[in-house]
């Protein structure tokens, strides 16, 4: 046959973790065709790619996103496919595009995902359907959110549901799952969704256990009280025998620091009786909407946008105080509704969680932000060359690991993850030695160097520093 890709000569990481390997790769009809010795595939190729000196991995694939509606209003998703994302993971933290029907604004943290105008899918086939129509850069997977389901069936969100409104809640999930969804997510930290109760998480839960689909949950807090919360979020999956997956996993707030190895050992102890898995983003600080909760003169609070005054983003919230004559908190009520970056976390903590073998890599980048986290943009390439090359926290089989092969394991993406004949084609070639993140919090919105290639499904997306009208991604259905 006649091959549409052959590269040659890369240094193979294939995503299991296993020691690196030189190979020829030959791609076509979107799948890997043949892993061969180098000089020994001798059909014919349309294109012919010299990676030598250079590493091939399978696509990263982000698992907690809040792409849910880039990828259809942007969809060559600049900021994921230059830093070798193949694959994003939306719908988490319990907010989700689809299935939503708004009668007003959107509540916070919906709104995160954009104003009530975005928010057009009140079915998930409907979402689904969209993405295909749209033909993003990237392969989309979807969870549904909790809070999603909250909004569109009870009409105060400072409560629990009743009975009613947990059968209409667990009967929307159940269809979302049936056409595709890969599980449920929640935020309880939340204030739409913090009044939800254990019994109405194990609710949603059971139904999960019913269709298949994973658990993936935004703890009820990570401050001094994680430990409950994350006995909160096991007792939930062990109860139902699901599959729980805690989101952004992180000690917040300086009381908090240092607390990394107890949280972790929660996790292990439980993941001897239960399937258990964390994501981590590979910065200190977090990014979300503004919360009073989390104002605190501790910590550097950097407002990224404001709906009362715009003209106050990008700035730090303690400089915007002194010119307000304000405490922080007192300035933060005046900004609301907005967003920030909080630099809530210790390094140390950060290395421990993102080194230990439960934990996959994830963003948490939100594109609708004008001044964005630079995990946005940032989060892969980091892991790669500053956790992992410069400060030597794992090897590079062991990092392409936790971004490829870890996390399509444990969200069932089928044939994807991983350097393998017939595996889709998601790649990314890259200089090891030469690459850097060169996103900063002043600089968010700049692509890492050092990423030569990526593919989508056999199709060029990105290459030489140039992002592709390829639009090859797929909606990745549950099953």
């Amino acid at each position: 046959m006649t091959y549409d890709t052959v590269i040659r000569k890369g240094s193979v990481v294939d995503g299991s973790g296993a020691a690196i390997f030189t190979a020829d790769i030959a791609l076509a009809e979107g799948r890997i065709q043949c892993i061969a010795a180098p000089g020994s595939i001798t059909e014919p190729a349309r294109e012919i790619i010299e990676a030598e000196g250079l590493h091939l991995a399978p696509g990263f694939i982000d698992v907690h996103t809040h792409d849910d509606l880039e990828v259809i209003h942007k969809p060559l998703v600049p900021a994921k496919i230059s830093q070798g994302v193949t694959t994003v993971i939306v719908g988490n933290c319990g907010i989700s595009a689809s299935p939503v029907s708004l009668k007003s604004d959107p509540p916070d943290p919906l709104n995160l995902l954009g104003d009530r105008t975005r928010f057009a899918y009140p079915q998930f086939s409907a979402y689904a359907r969209a993405v295909q129509d749209a033909r993003p850069n990237v392969n989309v997977a979807a969870l549904v959110g909790h809070t999603s389901l909250r909004n569109n069936h009870m009409d105060d969100l400072q409560r629990t549901a009743s009975d009613t409104e947990l059968a209409a809640m667990r009967a929307q999930l159940r269809e979302a799952l049936q056409q595709g969804a890969i599980g449920l997510s929640s935020g309880l930290a939340y204030g739409s969704a913090k009044c939800a109760d254990t019994a109405e998480i194990l609710e949603m839960v059971a139904e999960l256990a019913e269709q298949g689909g994973v658990y993936t949950t935004h703890l009820r807090t990570e401050f001094d009280r994680i430990l409950e919360a994350i006995d909160e979020a096991l007792l939930t999956a062990r109860e139902h025998r699901v599959p729980l997956i805690v989101s952004h996993l992180k000690c917040a707030g300086r009381g908090n620091w240092g607390r990394s190895g107890e949280v972790l050992g929660a996790l292990e102890t439980a993941g001897q009786h239960q399937q258990v898995a964390c994501d981590c983003y590979p910065y200190n600080a977090s990014s979300s909407t503004l919360d009073l909760a989390q104002v605190t003169d501790d910590i550097e609070i950097f407002i990224t946008w404001s709906e009362a005054f715009p003209e106050q983003g990008g700035r730090p919230l303690a400089e915007i105080a002194r010119e307000w004559n304000l405490s922080s908190y007192e300035a933060a009520e005046k900004l609301q509704p907005a967003g920030a970056v909080y630099h809530c976390m210790s390094d140390e903590d950060v290395k421990n969680i993102l080194s230990h073998p439960l934990t996959m890599v994830g963003s948490d980048g939100l594109p609708n932000d004008p001044h964005p986290h630079p995990r946005l943009w940032g989060a892969f390439p980091r892991v790669l060359a500053h956790y992992g090359r410069d400060l030597g926290l794992f090897d590079l089989p062991q990092a392409v690991h936790k971004m490829s092969g870890l996390s399509a394991t444990n969200f069932g993406l089928a044939n994807r993850g991983f350097i393998r004949e017939g595996y889709s084609a998601d790649l990314v070639l890259f200089d090891y030695a030469g690459l850097e993140s060169l996103a900063s919090y002043s600089q968010p919105q700049r692509a890492a160097r050092g990423i030569s290639r990526v593919w989508v499904n056999g199709v060029c997306a990105y290459s030489g520093g140039v992002v592709l009208d390829s639009r090859s991604g797929a909606f990745l259905f549950r099953g």
